[in-house]
């Protein structure tokens, strides 16, 4: 099994799964692999990267919080490890106190719901959504999945810095890059949801590999029994890998594919 984060692992910078990419996904899933994508992203954006790059098979959304089943081109909620409304109530008020001013949205499996003053901060390629069109009002109608939490002047790293040091009760707290914080219920993260996947396949730790960049991989990269990540990753995670790949932009999680395609057919080693 081979889990790859999207954002700054899996897509170049500008937001695209490039066709030598898609290809070297097919040929690997072809070979034997089971390719899982693990990201923060939520269900809608997932379900257009996997249209455009015709990939089919498990992906991993909010964090760990969602698993998607793509094989039919149809995204299907397979499981869901939702945060629960009195702890989504508690986290969100913790926050606030923490760092007044903050602003909110919750995700579910399906749905975004923000705050205005979340929605004015926000741009397109924060959330794969337009900003005019989000909605800001209502219930989310759904279970909630993730907390997002912006600023609209404190730097998300320092949002995030502050709120690891004081700790916000029952929910798992990191960080992906974005210009926001994220929450999902406590103990949910990619690698939690990565072992339910790997338990099903009947697979053990050193059968895994796993690609990433951000904070928000760094769980799932401890527990792939293999760990890579693009060059353009930030230290933490160079830190914990066995190898560094090229950037993003380099493709460099595309030849890795290759790699382990040919070692699957005997044509290396």
């Amino acid at each position: 099994m081979f889990a790859t984060d999207l954002d700054g692992t899996l897509l170049r910078s500008d937001r695209t799964i490039s066709p030598n990419t898609a290809r070297a996904m097919a040929s690997a899933q072809a070979a034997g692999i089971e390719v899982v994508w693990a990201t923060a992203r939520a269900r809608h954006s997932v379900h257009e990267f996997a249209q455009a790059s015709g990939f089919r098979g498990k992906a991993i959304c909010a964090n760990g919080a969602v698993i998607l089943d793509l094989a039919d081109g149809t995204p299907t909620i397979d499981a869901v490890w939702p945060i629960s409304l009195p702890d989504a109530a508690d986290a969100i008020d913790a926050v606030r106190r923490l760092v007044p001013g903050i602003t909110f949205a919750t995700v579910g499996p399906t749905r975004f719901i923000a705050e205005s003053q979340y929605a004015a901060l926000s741009v397109f390629s924060d959330h794969h959504r337009d900003p005019a069109t989000m909605a800001t009002s209502g219930p989310l109608g759904e279970d909630v999945v993730k907390i997002v939490a912006r600023h609209p002047t404190v730097p998300a790293p320092d949002v995030f810095s502050i709120l690891a040091a004081a700790g916000v009760p029952r929910v798992e707290l990191t960080h992906s890059g974005a210009p926001y914080v994220e929450m999902s219920a406590e103990g949910i993260n990619k690698a939690w949801a990565l072992q339910m996947l790997a338990l099903r396949s009947a697979l053990n730790r050193r059968q895994i590999a796993a690609a990433g960049d951000a904070r928000n991989d760094l769980d799932m990269l401890r527990y792939a029994g293999t760990a890579v990540c693009p060059s353009n990753a930030i230290p933490d995670v160079i830190a914990v890998c066995t190898r560094v790949l090229p950037s993003n932009d380099e493709e460099g999680v595309a030849g890795y594919l290759d790699e382990l395609t040919h070692h699957a057919r005997g044509e290396l080693g």
